[in-house]
């Protein structure tokens, strides 16, 4: 298990040039990125930085939300509602309303699946479990109770029992290949 918190992550520039993104946690393999965690925020409406073979799921942490619109697809990027989409199809952020926070989960597509889940158990099966504060608070981890800021990472390792006792979201990232 490992507790990560804002003074372990690292400001990245956009893959677009048009923000930046705190990079959360991050695993590189031989063909580049396996998977990464970020936070970013999106403040105007523009499109996204495209990633090609990699799978993207966006969670809405703060603010109203936007819409995620291109390529044939039309999503509701609403606050805590994963939404998944290929990092390869040009898309835009429309309707944004006002400043929002994002979390991102990528994955290399072929060799990983992400699923992410809202106040929910920590994943089972999965190779690799996050979970992310969204508020101070506890989350007790083999019968350790660790003290969290809102948008603290905890990384567990396989084996570990987790049980947080306040909002947060669940990553789990699955091998597929």
């Amino acid at each position: 298990m490992r507790h990560l918190t804002r003074a372990d992550y690292v400001a990245m520039p956009w893959a677009n040039g048009r923000g930046t993104t705190l990079e959360l946690a991050r695993a590189d393999g031989p063909g580049g990125m396996d998977w990464r965690l970020s936070i970013a925020s999106v403040v105007e409406n523009g499109p996204f930085s495209q990633f090609p073979g990699i799978d993207r799921v966006l969670t809405v942490l703060d603010g109203p939300g936007f819409r995620l619109v291109g390529s044939g697809l039309d999503l509701n990027a609403a606050p805590l509602l994963p939404v998944a989409f290929p990092g390869d199809v040009p898309i835009a952020a429309v309707a944004v309303g006002a400043n929002c926070t994002d979390f991102n989960v990528m994955v290399e597509r072929g060799h990983w699946r992400a699923k992410v889940a809202v106040n929910q158990p920590v994943a089972i099966g999965a190779a690799m479990t996050f979970v992310l504060a969204l508020e101070t608070g506890h989350i007790r981890v083999n019968g350790l109770t660790l003290s969290v800021q809102s948008h603290d990472l905890v990384m567990l390792d396989a084996g570990d029992v987790a049980d947080p006792h306040l909002r947060h979201l669940c990553v789990g990232l699955y091998h597929t290949g």
